[in-house]
């Protein structure tokens, strides 16, 4: 799992300097899919894999307000600043902790469920990487060449 979290905040700095060659108006125009846009993607990016990390160590969650942010300097630093604790988190991560459980209250629903450790990162992974895919067709609808997705030959396995 270390692995493919190194991936995807790898491809998400990418996405990050991707965006310093996009107009701000089009990384903030709303998209017809997904959580809205690509600067506001990104934001949930960040804001989910944060939030999934608070509920398994207890820690506060952070606002998710993306008004707050809207910026992809903001974004950015957010993003920075929320690093070191989830890199901690997944640096000290044994297989061992796979089935613990943990409970997680869902505001939708207004209920509490109980999920194992391993299920939560699992999901974490996958999440950005399914978000990764919209940003690249926004991509490719506003002419850009998107952010290579490819997992070979970013030396994650040196």
């Amino acid at each position: 799992m270390k692995t493919l979290f190194e991936y995807n905040w790898q491809v998400r700095d990418d996405w990050f300097s991707w965006c310093e060659t996009v107009p701000e108006e089009e990384l903030l125009k709303s998209r017809g899919a997904g959580v809205g846009g690509i600067l506001k993607t990104l934001f949930h990016i960040v804001a989910v894999e944060y939030s999934w990390i608070c509920d398994m160590t207890g820690r506060p969650d952070l606002d998710d307000d993306f008004e707050a942010h809207a910026s992809l300097e903001r974004v950015v630093s957010l993003s920075r600043t929320l690093h070191p604790v989830i890199s901690d988190f997944v640096s000290s991560w044994t297989d061992s902790r796979e089935h613990q459980t943990v409970q997680v209250y869902n505001p939708r629903t207004g209920q509490h469920e109980i999920f194992r450790e391993g299920e939560i990162l699992g999901h974490v992974i996958a999440h950005e990487i399914h978000h990764i895919g919209q940003l690249s067709v926004w991509a490719r609808e506003i002419g850009r060449e998107p952010v290579t997705a490819n997992l070979i030959r970013r030396g994650l396995y040196n």
